[in-house]
């Protein structure tokens, strides 16, 4: 237990000693008094010790928040670097079609960056975008349809984008860990009609892929997603209905 914690414990605890005296001596009026000044102040100094709580939890998590951000941008300058440094050297020798086919990988890479952005959920893109770091036995692969945002759709957007996040993580706690390739997740986003259509495609090894199954299928109840298919693992579709 953390010290705040502990202090709230001795705090309410403190209150049983005037109880003991009203306990002792209901008919003395001072024990009355003492113990409604001390449940006051026990309640004071409680109430202060929650707020310190509080603003040290989100302290904690604004700090958790920015070492993901920065591991985020560390991963993306990394990657971005290698894709220079490969650029450059095909320009340097002379092979222009291989610098061609780098630069529209990068253009690949940049247009994929900027769809996820768009979706419009912070959560659901910052997790997306951040995935890498999260990361080393299960690669995310995303393909979001163009001009797809999640902002204008109407629907719960925040619990969908809750759900989708517990699906994919259901994916990346049940990969079996290996020293070869990673395995590979690929998620589809697009929208059909009336229905936001969520795809996965899985390729790797599972540690058991019916408990897999269960968990997805935990993870979606009473969410708005619902499963179109989603007894073979490698291959499962979601949809979540538009309001009107």
């Amino acid at each position: 237990m953390n010290r705040i914690g502990s202090a709230k414990l001795y705090a309410a605890g403190s209150v049983l000693l005037p109880a003991a005296g009203v306990i002792i001596r209901p008919s003395f009026l001072w024990t009355h008094i003492l113990f409604i000044l001390w449940a006051v102040a026990a309640a004071a100094f409680w109430i202060v010790q929650e707020r310190k709580e509080h603003e040290d939890r989100a302290r904690r998590a604004s700090a958790l928040q920015q070492q993901a951000s920065i591991r985020t941008l560390n991963h993306h300058r990394h990657d971005w670097m290698n894709d220079l440094q490969v650029l450059y050297g095909y320009i340097r020798i002379g092979k222009l079609e291989r610098a061609a086919a780098s630069v529209e990988r990068i253009r690949d890479k940049m247009a994929v960056e900027s769809r996820i952005a768009h979706l419009g959920i912070p959560s659901l893109v910052a997790y997306l975008q951040s995935f890498r770091t999260l990361s080393h036995n299960l690669v995310l692969e995303v393909d979001v349809e163009d001009n797809l945002t999640l902002e204008d759709l109407q629907l719960d957007r925040d619990r969908t984008a809750d759900a989708l996040i517990e699906v994919i993580n259901a994916y990346r706690f049940g990969v079996k860990p290996g020293i070869g390739d990673p395995a590979v997740l690929v998620l589809k986003l697009s929208r059909a009609a009336d229905e936001l259509m969520v795809e996965l495609e899985f390729a790797g090894e599972l540690r058991d892929g019916d408990e897999l199954v269960d968990k997805l299928e935990q993870r979606l109840r009473g969410t708005p997603l619902q499963a179109v298919s989603l007894k073979q693992f490698r291959h499962v579709l979601l949809k979540a209905p538009l309001c009107a």
